[in-house]
């Protein structure tokens, strides 16, 4: 796939004699993004971190940080202590408030490894959840680089598939993993496959309800990408 070299060349020239952070989630956006920084940087210049929440789980993470060859280089800190003190400390109570919380912990762990090892942070973004607005603003969104931002969620699967990665990274369900059973197409209300359709202006290819709720998400959301507004004379 063309656009796979792309990315990998484009990686090796923002990137430089840089290591790289990134933290992986044990989704296929994460697993797609540490994949092509793996090949364009090699192993011994990218650093993958997981960051679960208590007792979330890490085998996912782990299986594809072995499937890059990166088990020895793997960095595990648990951010359930430092999220639960912030939700203690600001009294908070709503399930959203909490999970972006987490999000932004997990932004300054990674930014806080990346001054420690001279590092760019890679992030994990696809233009699919930047166009809807489907992200933490400060948080899962923050990165130095963004490799997979230009491939909707459906071309992120179809990368996964190209470079080999093992199938259950393409066929579970995307989860932000924010709190127990998340996923996000529960919380949003429709499919990634629908989505996409709108968003690349194929919304006459689905029912009229989705299209209808997509289009809301959209303008919900797009002051993210907006903000922040600045002055100017």
């Amino acid at each position: 796939m063309e656009k796979i070299n792309k990315i990998i060349t484009w990686l090796r020239k923002v990137y430089g004699d840089k290591p790289a952070i990134i933290a992986v989630s044990g989704g296929v956006d994460s697993a797609v993004a540490l994949t092509l920084l793996t090949k364009a940087l090699g192993v011994e210049k990218v650093i993958p971190v997981s960051l679960p929440y208590r007792d979330q789980s890490i085998e996912d993470t782990k299986l594809i940080v072995e499937f890059n060859k990166l088990h020895d280089k793997l960095r595990v800190i648990n951010i359930g202590e430092m999220v639960d003190q912030m939700v203690e400390v600001l009294k908070v109570d709503e399930q959203v408030r909490s999970g972006n919380i987490m999000a932004r912990v997990r932004m300054i762990v990674v930014f806080d490894l990346a001054k420690k090892y001279g590092a760019l942070v890679c992030g994990t973004e696809n233009k699919s959840e930047h166009e809807l607005g489907y992200f933490t603003r400060f948080g899962d969104s923050a990165s130095d680089v963004e490799p997979i931002s230009s491939l909707y969620k459906t071309e992120v699967w179809e990368v996964a598939k190209k470079l080999g990665i093992p199938e259950i990274f393409w066929t579970k369900s995307p989860s932000a993993g924010l709190w127990s059973g998340q996923t996000d197409e529960s919380e949003m209300g429709f499919g990634y496959l629908e989505a996409d359709k709108v968003l690349s202006g194929q919304g006459d290819l689905v029912d009229q309800e989705i299209l209808t709720k997509v289009k809301e998400m959209v303008e919900k959301n797009k002051f993210k990408l907006s903000v922040p507004y600045e002055f100017d004379e």
